[in-house]
């Protein structure tokens, strides 16, 4: 018996990786979300013009939200549309997730960042990090022990 592919595209799923996100906040835990996207946008995350960077999510009225995310449009877009690409677009939780993130959020002062947008699937799923900040000292310690590491792995490699 055949067993099933997960994605039949080749390349990487990855769209786009918020590596600032792991240098400015403690990621305590990890959510996946759906998006509610329009077609153009679609087009657009499959020529992997997407940026998540500058972006966050924010829960009102029960519901999370992407704000920020930069998603270019491409130049064959349709005429007779006119793309916002930095438009605020909502994030598809169950019910659950959904009430545990407006708990850490709003009672133990914890906040929702974007870590990785990718394809699952064929459908665009976006990693959100339940992160809490981290302050100046230990953003020095965090590069110190990268560096080290890196160091060590130099050392190694030429023995």
């Amino acid at each position: 018996m055949m067993s099933k592919k997960t994605d039949d595209r080749p390349g990487t799923p990855t769209i786009a990786l918020n590596k600032r996100a792991r240098f400015d906040y403690f990621i305590e835990d990890r959510f996946e979300a759906g998006l509610v996207l329009q077609g153009w946008e679609v087009k657009s995350l499959r020529a992997s013009k997407a940026q998540i960077t500058e972006s966050y999510v924010m829960i009102k009225n029960a519901e999370a939200w992407l704000l920020g995310a930069h998603f270019a449009p491409l130049n064959t877009a349709s005429t007779h549309i006119h793309p916002d690409p930095t438009r605020t677009r909502k994030l598809l939780l169950n019910r659950a997730e959904l009430h545990r993130l407006i708990g850490a959020v709003e009672r133990k002062g914890y906040t929702l960042v974007p870590l990785a947008l990718y394809w699952k699937k064929g459908r665009a799923k976006l990693e959100i990090g339940l992160a809490k900040g981290k302050k100046a000292h230990d953003k020095r310690a965090s590069e110190k022990d990268r560096d080290w590491k890196r160091q060590k792995d130099r050392l190694l490699r030429h023995t």
